[in-house]
This record gives structure tokens, sequence and C-alpha cells, in this order.
């Protein structure tokens, strides 16, 4: 289906969408899932990673998730899920084969960018790279960011970025193993049950890394990363592979979603679509709408193909309860934002609050942008009905030709 410019929803409807905005915009609640649902008659309610979450929007790896202020922030803003900052795999001895991406750089520089099809859009540019730390260390703040957030129930889930070789060079299988290891250790200490939830980041800048000019290398990195980290824990680890935007043409980027699909077991529980762009000139990755429209773009183009895939957690731009349902009608399940926390305060909906509170204020609520107003639309629109008395957003996962 096409989605017009703006959603179409009734009167009455936007009067109750104003009254909901007016009451909360000057200090978002943690529960606005929950309102949704009780005035505004839609269930947001999805999946990320096997896990309920009560609405698609959690916040993805990076500068803005490597300080347990920064998690207790999002908890208390209501976020969805919380993934931290890629650590460094290290061996039991200390070594990282990766050592290259722990480049320290705090200053984020956010920035317009018109897109090649003339749209003016965001992105974040800054030079660093993983944790810049020890996974000592990072196992610290694991543990206290999962303290923080449990009593609210909100997932925290830890990022690696694991040894890549070369050519022909072997694994090193033991980073895999002892930081896995270690992970999950911490993981069952403070009690969170189950198997973990493991992102393991192709990150944007090894898209400009020589190495990933290999085709074959990159899918034999991806044939082979999932069980090596079943092998370390074996069955304890659900792991989402976060796939780097090659810098290559769009049937790269479907070669290695084929991989990861077909020829890598075991199969990944998710996969996280897709890291930002690499812009070669100026060695820094890229966002805006240059990188969902590549996206989309080559989500539809394995749905033509008709590639069965994991589970899929979309990333890249998602500036707007408008994209986040483009991506869902493609397949994703919830979406990872970045970008859109750091906006100036007047893009928000919001007039108060932390950024995390304005920003998911605005991505469920906005009149011409929100979700919400958006799951209203495909309805008067006839592609979406009532379940229980509700619309739910997971009604629209996948039904892009309909």
């Amino acid at each position: 289906m096409n989605l017009p410019g703006v959603p179409t929803y009734s009167r009455a409807l936007g009067a109750k969408l104003d009254t909901v905005i007016r009451q909360t915009a000057g200090g978002p609640p943690a529960d606005l899932a929950d309102i949704a649902r009780e005035e505004l008659g839609v269930d947001l309610a999805t999946q990320y990673g096997g896990m309920r979450i009560p609405h698609p929007f959690g916040k993805a790896s990076g500068q803005l998730s490597c300080t347990v202020a920064q998690v207790d922030d999002d908890v208390r803003a209501g976020l969805a899920f919380v993934v931290l900052k890629t650590v460094i795999a290290e061996d039991a001895t200390g070594g990282r084969s990766m050592e290259a991406w722990t480049v320290r750089d705090t200053k984020m520089r956010v920035e317009e960018r018109v897109a090649s099809s003339g749209r003016t859009g965001w992105t974040v540019t800054w030079t660093g790279r993983g944790w810049h730390g020890t996974l000592g260390e990072y196992l610290a703040f694991f543990e206290a960011a999962l303290a923080a957030a449990i009593e609210s129930d909100v997932p925290v889930i830890p990022s690696v970025k694991f040894h890549l070789p070369a050519g022909g060079e072997p694994f090193r299988v033991a980073e895999y193993e002892h930081t896995t290891a270690q992970l999950l250790g911490v993981w069952t200490r403070v009690g969170c049950g189950g198997a973990m939830v493991l992102e393991k980041d192709f990150s944007p800048t090894l898209a400009g890394d020589a190495r990933a000019a290999d085709l074959e290398g990159v899918l034999r990195w991806l044939e082979n990363v999932p069980g090596l980290v079943d092998a370390a824990v074996p069955d304890g680890v659900r792991l989402g592979i976060k796939v780097m935007n090659a810098v290559a043409d769009d049937d790269s980027q479907l070669a290695m979603l084929h991989t990861l699909s077909h020829r890598a077991p075991p199969r990944p529980a998710f996969l996280v679509v897709f890291n930002r762009l690499f812009d070669r000139r100026r060695g820094v990755a890229f966002g805006g709408w240059d990188l969902s429209d590549r996206n989309l773009r080559v989500l539809r183009a394995a749905r033509e193909r008709g590639m069965a895939l994991p589970p899929l957690s979309a990333t890249g731009n998602i500036c707007s309860g408008r994209v986040m349902l483009e991506y869902a009608l493609l397949g994703c399940e919830n979406g990872q934002v970045h970008t859109f926390f750091q906006l100036p305060h007047g893009a928000y909906t919001a007039s108060a609050g932390t950024r995390s509170a304005r920003a998911l204020h605005t991505l469920l609520l906005h009149p011409a942008e929100g979700l919400v107003p958006w799951l209203w639309h495909l309805h008067e629109a006839g592609h979406l009905e009532p379940s229980g008395g509700v619309l739910r957003f997971r009604d629209v996962i996948g039904r892009i030709d309909e």
C-alpha cells in the first residue's frame, strides 16, 4: 500500500488527540502507550528480540547509551528498550583484535543533510567508534544499566563487535567465547532470566574499511558469526545481527540478507536493518533520507524475491511515526532511534521533559507524523480493522502488499 503525504482521520479523533497532547506535553509520562490504548483506541504493543514491548520505539546503540544516567533517563521516559554502546570483544588475556574500533570521541554534530531526492533531513556526525574502555569496565556498566531498568521491565541489551578476519585468516574464537560468556554472566547475575538478547554490530565505519570491499569475505563473516556466538554459550543467547550498509550496490545488500537467512546456522533470532551509510570522501557515517530510502528499497526488493527473513528491527532515519510505519509494512517489528533524540526542542510536540520523553511523545502523537494518527489513517482507508475494540500496530507488520 502507498501512504499519502498526510494521514486522514475524523474530526472527533483529532479532538481526542489534541486533548491527549495538551494533557501530556508539559511532561510526557512513561505510560504513553497505555494512554494511547485507553484514550485513543490504539494498541502499540509489539516485540523486540522475542520480548514483548509496549510500543515499537527503542534507542539504538551509540553515544546516547553509554552511561547509566542515560539509561535511567530512557527508562523514565518510557522507551521500549535500550541497546547499549558497542563493546569491542576481548579474549581472556584482554587482547582484542578490533582495537582500532575503540576510538573515543564524545563530540556529536547534529546537521541538516539534503538527500539525493532533494528532501532535507537530519544526521549526526562524530568520529568515535565503539566503547573506548575495557571489557571489564563495560561489564560493570552493563550490570548497573540492567539494575536501573529491571523494575520497569525495560530490556537493556549489550552490543558487541567481535573479531572479523581478513582474507583467509581464522576467526579468533577466544574473543567470542570469553566476551559472550562474561556478558551472559552479568545478565544471569542481575536476574534477567532466560536467554540473553545480544546484538552483534557490523558498524557503519566497517563499510569504509578495506576488508569490506571483499563481498565474499563479508558473507563469510555473516555465515559464521551466529554459530560462533552460539557455540560460546549454547542456547544462552538470542542473537541479533546489526547489518551494515555496504558501500556497494543493492545486490550486495541482498546477498548479505540471503546469507543471514539461509546460510548462517543457527539462524539469527533477528536482524537490525541497516546501519548507517558511509561517506568515503569525508570518512564518516551518515543518515537522513538517503539512508531510509535505501533501507526501505532493499527490504522491498528482498520481499519481491521471496526471502524468508528472520524478525526485523528497523534503524535508519526513524524521524516520525510515518517512517516507522513504512518499515513495519515491510516486516519490521520495532524501530531503533538515535538522531531523532538530538533535534532542536522546537522539533518536538512536548514542551518539557528529557529529549527521550519529548521524542517519544512526538513519534507517537504528532498530528501529521505520529504513529497513532497513521494507524487511524490505515483504518479509515480500509487496511486495518479493530481487534478487541482497538487498532493494533502488530497487525500491520509485513502488510506492504495489501
